[in-house]
Protein backbone atom coordinates (compact mmCIF):
# COMPACT_ATOMS: atom_id res chain seq x y z
CA UNK A 1 0.00 0.00 0.00
CA UNK A 2 2.74 1.81 0.90
CA UNK A 3 4.55 1.80 -2.74
CA UNK A 4 1.78 3.65 -4.38
CA UNK A 5 2.17 6.76 -2.58
CA UNK A 6 5.68 7.00 -4.02
CA UNK A 7 6.76 10.52 -4.97
CA UNK A 8 8.12 9.26 -8.16
CA UNK A 9 4.42 8.56 -9.27
CA UNK A 10 2.95 11.53 -8.09
CA UNK A 11 5.29 13.18 -10.39
CA UNK A 12 4.07 12.24 -13.27
CA UNK A 13 0.60 12.31 -12.59
CA UNK A 14 1.04 16.30 -11.78
CA UNK A 15 0.34 17.61 -15.27
CA UNK A 16 -2.73 15.25 -15.61
CA UNK A 17 -4.29 16.84 -12.46
CA UNK A 18 -3.22 20.39 -13.84
CA UNK A 19 -4.26 20.13 -17.47
CA UNK A 20 -7.65 18.71 -16.28
CA UNK A 21 -8.22 21.19 -13.45
CA UNK A 22 -7.44 23.93 -16.03
CA UNK A 23 -9.67 22.43 -18.53
CA UNK A 24 -12.78 21.75 -16.09
CA UNK A 25 -12.02 25.72 -15.01
CA UNK A 26 -12.29 27.16 -18.98
CA UNK A 27 -15.40 25.09 -19.47
CA UNK A 28 -16.83 26.43 -16.40
CA UNK A 29 -16.34 29.74 -16.79
CA UNK A 30 -17.60 29.50 -20.69
CA UNK A 31 -20.77 27.94 -19.07
CA UNK A 32 -20.90 30.86 -16.71
CA UNK A 33 -20.39 33.56 -19.71
CA UNK A 34 -23.16 31.88 -21.60
CA UNK A 35 -25.57 32.01 -18.54
CA UNK A 36 -24.90 35.77 -17.75
CA UNK A 37 -24.35 37.36 -21.30
CA UNK A 38 -26.30 34.89 -23.86
CA UNK A 39 -30.00 36.97 -25.03
CA UNK A 40 -31.55 33.58 -25.21
CA UNK A 41 -31.50 32.92 -21.65
CA UNK A 42 -34.09 34.19 -19.94
CA UNK A 43 -33.79 34.34 -15.89
CA UNK A 44 -36.66 36.68 -14.62
CA UNK A 45 -39.85 36.34 -16.83
CA UNK A 46 -41.45 38.79 -15.19
CA UNK A 47 -39.34 41.76 -15.67
CA UNK A 48 -38.07 41.12 -18.97
CA UNK A 49 -39.60 38.51 -20.40
CA UNK A 50 -38.10 38.39 -23.93
CA UNK A 51 -34.39 39.86 -23.23
CA UNK A 52 -33.26 39.88 -27.00
CA UNK A 53 -35.60 42.29 -27.92
CA UNK A 54 -33.71 45.14 -25.56
CA UNK A 55 -30.77 44.88 -27.79
CA UNK A 56 -28.85 47.40 -29.08
CA UNK A 57 -26.91 47.20 -32.29
CA UNK A 58 -24.39 48.45 -30.14
CA UNK A 59 -24.55 45.10 -27.58
CA UNK A 60 -22.14 42.48 -28.02
CA UNK A 61 -22.88 38.95 -27.22
CA UNK A 62 -20.70 36.99 -29.54
CA UNK A 63 -17.69 35.50 -27.69
CA UNK A 64 -15.33 36.46 -30.76
CA UNK A 65 -16.14 38.87 -33.21
CA UNK A 66 -13.62 38.84 -36.35
CA UNK A 67 -14.43 42.09 -38.26
CA UNK A 68 -17.46 43.73 -36.83
CA UNK A 69 -16.98 47.02 -34.73
CA UNK A 70 -20.09 47.19 -32.76
CA UNK A 71 -19.67 50.78 -31.67
CA UNK A 72 -20.30 52.20 -35.74
CA UNK A 73 -23.56 49.64 -36.39
CA UNK A 74 -26.67 51.87 -36.44
CA UNK A 75 -30.23 50.71 -35.47
CA UNK A 76 -32.22 48.89 -37.77
CA UNK A 77 -34.85 47.56 -36.41
CA UNK A 78 -38.57 48.57 -34.90
CA UNK A 79 -38.95 49.07 -31.18
CA UNK A 80 -41.63 46.62 -29.58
Amino acid sequence: MVHIFRTSVLKTLIPLFIFIGGGCTMSLTYLARLALRNPDVCWDRKNNPEPWNKLGPNDQYKFYAVSTDYSKLKKDRPDF
